[in-house]
């Protein structure tokens, strides 16, 4: 038999092949990010930079950069079929150089679009891709990844502490903006994540964005950290420091919606391939943005490759998805005559719901270790439940009811609290449904809503004994803990982006005291179990008394699994002492008082409580035990037996 000669010329590990275009075109290529691109290689002996680029509807593309003075004509790219990924090796092309591509679109048009697919950018207002080579970064995290993968966290402690990074702390005197850079951020939040005593840092804000008001919300460069604090490795080694010091790091990350920016992926070749072409299912009109495909498998890819890219080349904890219910809802945010049912007639994005189950379907089953978090601000049913029946398999949901509930009533009149008392209590009642975490973010500080300290009723000195017995309760609930930077010492103005916290406060007493005060709740809800071990369930949390509106009082216990060292916290939201106060307890034990928040130390008045209080059987509201103490104004006090 003799053999034909073949003529298919074999195709190279770094270039894009038939099955790169088979995995993209089916949704399932989980590392096309290390195909598409700009990525440095070597091709008959010479060094360069291989390009891909999807473009489905472009006539021609070119790459355009100071490689080759952005002259169209130069570089120009090899269409690949079935999907139209366009390629090219430039070897003038190197580590360093700014890029984009050139389109001609079917209109005859020429447009100039950054790499989807780029790890770097040019500075904003600089809108290029930088060529750069994230292969070879120097982990020295292996420790915390390995520690990672056993991590349950259900069980363990989650605080997280959500930081924007551009405006936590800035240099003074400088004419730009005084950022620090990741190397720099690295080292100050590192010390300070670890004094206070988080578990976790969330990054707002590290996807490349065009303007620094969107807070990192409208993306162009998914696979881009932003080049405003540094270079990739920059940012991989803040990750490294944070991991070494047994910090976890939770990333922003917004599939819900992106920029319309000229250069980013709007309308990208020419005509809308990562957006839905029909406005009614492609634009958010309120927020003036693009809403992805979750129907195109490319998109998913995109999007779920994207989530991965995080893991694996910067082995990141955990993703918050920003913004689920405006994905899951096709009318979210939408007038009549703005938006399109599904195939049943319905609201409910079917599509994209697929997409969650595949996202947390490959992602929790491959990385245990790894969390989502879904920000859903409605009551979608099953969120956080396995993706076998209705569920959408997120690790937590934000409990944004709770959070409503806690600030509207935490802001009243303790005149008028009682009347609202069991606004307080109504999060337990459905606790149990998902997995939460209580989130008191960024997003409840901005736009005339008033720092947390501010929010509060009262004096100064009142305000911050509010804060202090509101975050006790906070600290107390069922649910994992977020806590936006500044209110951990009081921050009194709102949060703007522009300008850095205002840390000349840590010299005020108030300000100090409640500053010690949360980094005493952060160690109570690390050392104990009953804090964190059981927070879906009944299990772990039993109301004492829920129904003492008249002296605005909440009492509870915290459980955890082996039955010792459970928690009883007092609570009282007035300004009124209550004098030998009664408080049901469940057995009759010494109960040993941890914490008072009415100590001068933390900026209280002073009334004392007793180090030890045993029960007396003395039946009180349904339990046979009672202890009584005098209750401090404004007062929290948490006893462990």
């Amino acid at each position: 038999m003799v053999k034909k000669n073949s003529t298919k010329t074999k195709v190279q590990p770094y270039e894009i092949g038939e099955l790169d275009h088979y995995l993209f075109g089916q949704g399932n290529h989980y590392e096309i990010y290390k195909k598409m691109g700009a990525h440095e290689v070597t091709k008959n002996g010479k060094r360069g930079v291989y390009f891909a680029v999807w473009a489905p509807h472009a006539v021609n593309v070119s790459v355009i950069g100071e490689f080759n003075d952005w002259d169209e004509t130069k570089d120009k790219m090899k269409r690949g079929e079935p999907l139209g990924i366009y390629t090219c090796f430039v070897p003038e092309a190197k580590k360093g150089d700014l890029y984009k591509f050139c389109i001609e679109t079917q209109a005859g048009e020429k447009i100039y679009k950054a790499d989807p697919f780029a790890n770097y950018a040019e500075l904003r207002p600089g809108t290029a891709s930088r060529i750069t080579d994230i292969s070879n970064l120097n982990w020295s995290d292996s420790k915390w990844m390995t520690a990672r993968e056993k991590w349950d966290n259900k069980e363990e402690p989650v605080s997280i502490y959500e930081v924007h990074m551009g405006s936590w702390m800035r240099h003074p005197g400088r004419e730009d903006e005084g950022f620090y850079t990741y190397r720099e951020f690295a080292e100050a939040i590192t010390k300070y994540v670890k004094e206070m005593g988080y578990t976790h840092v969330e990054l707002m804000g590290i996807a490349e964005h065009p303007f620094d008001g969107s807070w990192g919300y409208q993306v162009t460069g998914y696979y881009a950290p932003t080049s405003r604090y540094g270079t990739p490795k920059d940012f991989m080694y803040l990750i490294n420091e944070l991991h070494k010091a047994g910090v976890g790091v939770i990333l922003d990350w917004v599939p819900a919606h992106f920029a319309t920016d000229a250069h980013g992926l709007a309308e990208f070749d020419g005509q809308c391939i990562f957006e839905h072409p029909d406005p009614r299912l492609g634009e958010h009109p309120e927020w003036g943005t693009k809403i992805f495909n979750y129907g195109k498998n490319e998109v998913k890819n995109f999007l779920v490759a994207n989530a991965l890219f995080w893991l694996r080349e910067f082995h990141v904890d955990g993703i918050r998805v920003d913004a689920v219910a405006s994905m899951l809802y096709l009318d979210y945010g939408k007038k009549e005559g703005e938006w399109l049912p599904n195939k049943f007639g319905g609201n409910k994005n079917l599509e994209a719901i697929e997409f969650f189950h595949h996202l947390n379907s490959v992602i929790r089953g491959t990385y245990p270790g790894f969390v989502t978090i879904a920000e859903e601000s409605t009551a979608w049913p099953n969120v956080t439940s396995d993706i076998g029946g209705e569920g959408l398999g997120f690790s937590f949901k934000w409990n944004m009811g709770w959070m409503h509930d806690f600030c509207e009533y935490m802001k009243l009149d303790p005149l008028y609290r009682k009347g609202n008392h069991y606004a307080m209590t109504f999060a337990m009642s459905y606790n149990d449904s998902e997995n939460y975490i209580l989130p008191l973010s960024h997003d409840e500080v901005v736009h005339l809503k008033c720092s947390m300290v501010n929010k509060m009723p009262g004096y100064t000195a009142d305000k911050y004994a509010n804060l202090r017995v509101g975050y006790t309760y906070m600290f107390g609930h069922s649910g994992k803990k977020l806590l936006f930077m500044g209110q951990d010492f009081g921050q009194e103005r709102e949060w703007s982006e522009e300008r850095e916290l205002d840390w000349y406060l840590l010299g005020e007493k108030l300000n100090q005291g409640v500053h010690t005060y949360v980094k005493e709740l952060l160690e109570l809800y690390r050392k104990y179990p009953a804090m964190h071990e059981i927070d879906n369930t009944w299990d772990g949390f039993e109301w004492m008394n829920a129904d003492d509106a008249e002296h605005s009082t909440y009492c509870f216990v915290r459980k955890g699994s082996s039955g010792k060292n459970n928690l009883l916290f007092v609570l009282n939201m007035t300004p009124m002492k209550w004098e030998n106060y009664t408080v049901p307890v469940p057995k009759k034990k010494k109960y040993k008082l941890l914490l008072n928040s009415d100590e001068e130390r933390f900026g209280g008045w002073g009334n004392e409580i007793p180090a030890e209080i045993m029960a007396e059987k003395k039946p009180y509201h349904y339990k046979d035990y009672s202890i009584s103490f005098d209750l401090p104004p404004y007062g929290a006090a948490v006893f462990l037996f």
